[in-house]
């Protein structure tokens, strides 16, 4: 009896610690909806809807930290769907975005980041780990606006197109030297061990939560001709 208790009592702590995390994953995904709903809502401070419809993937990581006081570094997490093979969005992957820096610098801010893949080439990247924005493909401060038309001859040959928003200001912006990596634990946590980004990408998952399916519905709602 006694050895069936202890049983019971660690199932309800590991029930209660996969909750625990998967809520945060949740929240992550409600943060990047509501990120990617208050950009594409902005008049004439948007993303360009053709520069989304003619995206491989997209990431959208909300309130990225930034923190130092002469060497400072940065950290987000947020999340990433690529377009599939049919001109649909896929299931996204949770993905974290660091980064450092040194210079005189003081104080911490927090900033939204969007990521915008023109290449099949950065996509694949990731898919195999991580990579950094500048050196393993080319990045630079993305247009805004109602179309991409205006885009300068260094924005047309950038492989990912990178705008950040703080203090209510959204703008194409540099992130060179800034690592995007898959995060593991989060894709674990919403859908079980063992899940490859690759088969979450391919559609290989179900019983995907509500909010992790928002993302990929407002993606398919600000892209749609």
């Amino acid at each position: 009896m006694f050895s069936l208790l202890r049983v019971l009592l660690v199932l309800l702590v590991v029930h209660a610690s996969v909750a625990s995390a998967s809520e945060a994953e949740l929240k992550r995904a409600e943060n990047a909806v509501r990120v990617l709903k208050e950009v594409m809502q902005a008049p004439d401070k948007a993303i360009p809807r053709d520069l989304l419809q003619s995206a491989h993937a997209i990431v959208v990581v909300p309130d990225v930290i930034k923190a130092g006081f002469v060497i400072g570094g940065r950290r987000g997490e947020g999340l990433m769907a690529v377009k599939t093979r049919d001109g649909t969005w896929s299931n996204p992957s949770f993905v974290n975005l660091t980064g450092g820096s040194v210079g005189f610098q003081a104080g911490v801010s927090s900033t939204d980041v969007i990521l915008v893949f023109r290449t099949q080439r950065g996509v694949d990247s990731i898919v195999h780990g991580k990579f950094t924005l500048g050196a393993d493909a080319s990045a630079a401060a993305g247009p805004v606006g109602r179309t991409a038309q205006a885009s300068t001859d260094a924005q047309l040959k950038a492989e990912i197109y990178s705008y950040s928003r703080a203090r209510g200001l959204f703008a194409g912006v540099a992130l060179d030297g800034s690592v995007l990596s898959i995060d593991n634990k989060g894709n674990q946590h919403i859908y079980g061990e063992g899940i490859t980004p690759r088969r979450i990408f391919d559609g290989g998952v179900s019983d995907v939560p509500g909010a992790v399916v928002d993302f990929r519905d407002s993606l398919e709602e600000y892209t749609a001709q």
